[in-house]
């Protein structure tokens, strides 16, 4: 029986270019990997262009193709998570509906799978992002790689092969706002690397804004480090003491020179606000904390479901 692999692809207003990823995928299978069945999971988070329509046409003609379109739009991280634990493959694979993870190199990661590995990563060489975003993106990767409890990998956004021994072991985890890039350390498993390079975006825009990856960046740092909180209860330390060293400087230098050294409201202002500042970043800081915890408590689910196409 030859093994079943599943390829899940999120989709959010790819209509440019859906098509266009079923036929790589399915031309992939048939030149060149003819000893493997496969199952092509689209889950579509509430497009509002024609992307459902043209899934549902193809899905008629390829009984393969299997379409998850969610109830509302439920976040780049939780949909393409939620599709692949619906996934019945022996391996599951997620392929981007803008092909900017390259099918190509789906044989070089299964030619390591049969070596053993349960899990294939694909790490990417170049990238095609603008210079901005590129030097931020790197710049979180070494701050979170240093602070994280975690195993954080460079370069990595999740393309790559998972065994169905991991998917199983990620199964019985509920986590509301999955980081699955640090969830794929985080679980464990023997783990190979496949390089590539990241080919430009042919249709469309990407769906992640700057506020999209600034919110990603506060789940991977309130989820897989305690150094924010620290740094917060060590701030606090210092500026106390630094305070009451300079209140008592200031209360001997008054002492010694009572009329040359005028009480002042300017440094008694600065000093508030600059004690304001920092109690409001703290809070900030316990509030993605406690809204994480919330998230948790609630157990809500990570995707509703308005239907499913193709699947038994």
């Amino acid at each position: 029986m030859k093994p079943l692999i599943s390829i899940v692809t999120p989709c959010y207003n790819e209509e440019a270019g859906i098509g266009e990823c079923y036929q790589a995928v399915r031309r992939l299978f048939e030149a060149r990997l003819p000893e493997y069945d496969h199952e092509h999971i689209f889950i579509d988070n509430c497009s509002t262009d024609k992307t459902v329509a043209i899934l549902k046409e193809i899905a008629t003609r390829d009984g393969q193709v299997k379409i998850i379109v969610n109830a509302r739009n439920f976040g780049a991280q939780r949909s393409p998570y939620y599709a692949m634990l619906q996934a019945r493959g022996d391996l599951v694979i997620p392929v981007l509906a803008d092909l900017q993870t390259p099918p190509a190199i789906i044989p070089e990661m299964l030619a390591r799978w049969r070596e053993g590995f349960k899990v294939v990563i694909a790490v990417h060489r170049t990238s095609r992002e603008g210079i901005l975003i590129s030097n931020i993106r790197r710049l979180f990767y070494a701050l979170i790689k240093r602070i994280s409890n975690v195993e954080q990998i460079s370069n990595f956004f999740g393309y790559g092969l998972y065994d169905r021994q991991f998917i199983e072991a990620m199964r019985p985890l509920y986590d509301p706002e999955p980081y699955f890039r640090g969830l794929v350390a985080e679980i464990g498993f023997a783990r190979a690397i496949v390089e590539y390079d990241q080919p430009i975006r042919k249709h469309g825009r990407s769906r992640h804004s700057l506020s999209d990856l600034i919110d990603l960046a506060f789940v991977a740092l309130s989820t897989y480090s305690k150094a924010p909180m620290r740094l917060m209860t060590m701030t606090g330390g210092v500026v106390a003491l630094l305070s009451a060293l300079g209140g008592c400087v200031y209360f001997v230098l008054k002492l010694v020179y009572w009329s040359s050294i005028p009480i002042g409201i300017t440094p008694m202002l600065l000093a508030t606000l600059f004690l304001g500042a920092i109690q409001l970043l703290a809070l900030g800081l316990v509030g993605e904390y406690v809204a994480l915890l919330l998230a948790y408590a609630r157990r809500f689910p990570i995707v509703i479901e308005k239907e499913r196409v193709n699947f038994d």
